[in-house]
């Protein structure tokens, strides 16, 4: 589990396409301090498995599926991203409960000069979005500020620009979307109740809820 609270900014320096993966090598003097084989680090909002530690980098295998749901397809040798080590049992909840399990990525708008910044959201993930709730945007534990259908703005105070990607990003660019858990799971836990009782005009099809 994580919180969503970056440690630092991590720079990839080696990418291998392996069969139905990719292998990648990043530099984060903070996170391999006490890493091991086996140990799990956030990679801008990914949960991936450490396969080797050497000095100050660390290696990480990315399957195919992980491929698909996140940006880290498209990662290059040089990019920065955002690291954060499991939190350990009895450590601080700073940002919000967090599993590394990426929903899908959205797009980053424009950022105005109070910081409001600005995301489209693909449908599946906007369902589960609500002003004032928690969300994960390339890791990083952000409150929604405002949700306007499929687009959504959080405000980011100057530390986390500086010290996380949210401050280099261009318009266009991808990023990391982990949606609050317990939305998923109260709205799958209520369906089967819906489509019992037609309450509220619900049908039960998961398009209404």
């Amino acid at each position: 589990m994580f919180t969503g609270i970056v440690e630092e900014l991590g720079e990839v320096t080696a990418v291998e396409q392996v069969p139905n993966a990719a292998r990648l090598t990043l530099h984060g003097p903070v996170v391999t301090a006490d890493a091991g084989h086996g140990d799990s680090i956030a990679v801008s909002g990914v949960c991936l498995t450490v396969v080797d530690v050497a000095g100050s980098e660390f290696t990480v295998d990315v399957v195919h599926e992980t491929l698909q749901r996140s940006s880290l397809a498209k990662v290059n040798v040089g990019d920065r991203v955002n690291l954060e080590r499991a939190t350990p049992a009895g450590g601080r909840l700073g940002g919000h409960i967090m599993q590394g399990h990426v929903d899908g990525t959205g797009v980053y708008l424009s950022r105005d000069d109070q910081g409001l910044t600005r995301f489209a959201l693909p449908p599946a993930v906007s369902r589960y979005v609500v002003e004032k709730g928690s969300i994960a945007i390339d890791g990083i534990s952000l409150t929604v500020a405002a949700i306007d259908g499929d687009e959504m703005s959080v405000a980011l105070i100057p530390t986390t620009l500086e010290l996380t990607t949210l401050g280099r990003n261009e318009p266009g660019d991808l990023v990391n979307l982990e949606v609050d858990v317990i939305a998923k799971y109260v709205e799958k836990l209520a369906l089967p109740h819906f489509a019992n009782t037609g309450e509220n005009g619900v049908s039960g099809t998961k398009e209404q809820v």
